[in-house]
């Protein structure tokens, strides 16, 4: 019989060799005029030399319309703004804080008026809350019967909005 010996090798750690990567003077200039627009807080910088024309400008965060459900947001007999409890049957609260917006912009039409039908998730407002613009739709069909909160101005979550009745 035969004996076999197996033969151990060290395996040595293969460091992977970083190749210098030269940097074009086109690229030096981009990161320098980066840099002075970062330094100098400036939004917008162009620069144009030696057959190079470059603008650049510093993004601006998004604002994108985030969709809210008034869940749960009607209340038999509550009051709005001093009006007293026994006048309006039913009102549709406001799910946030923030600035109440009849229509899209101060000169749009407003979403709903009062003796408006709406449908189950019609947008019937905007709430704007830390930048961002909130539409507000209904979560029934119903009928605005009086419009409660002036174009403009700030409420609170569970504010009344609307006095409404089911359809």
């Amino acid at each position: 019989m035969k004996k076999t010996t197996a033969k151990k090798t060290s395996a040595k750690a293969v460091k992977p060799t970083k190749k210098a990567v030269k940097e074009s003077s086109i690229l030096k200039d981009v990161k320098q005029l980066y840099k002075f627009m970062q330094d100098n807080n400036l939004d917008t910088i162009e620069y144009d030399q030696k057959g190079l024309y470059l603008r650049l400008v510093k993004a601006k965060p998004a604002m994108v319309p985030v969709p809210v459900n008034v869940g749960g947001s009607t209340v038999a007999g509550s009051s709005a703004y001093g009006v007293a409890q026994e006048q309006y049957k039913e009102v549709m609260k406001s799910a946030l804080t923030g600035i109440f917006f009849r229509g899209s912009t101060p000169s749009a039409p407003p979403f709903v008026k009062e003796g408006a039908q709406v449908a189950k998730g019609d947008v019937i407002c905007l709430i704007e809350a830390m930048k961002v613009f909130n539409e507000v739709r209904a979560d029934f069909p119903c009928v605005i019967k009086k419009v409660l909160v002036e174009n403009g101005k700030p409420v609170k979550q569970g504010d009344a909005l609307f006095a409404i009745e089911r359809v």
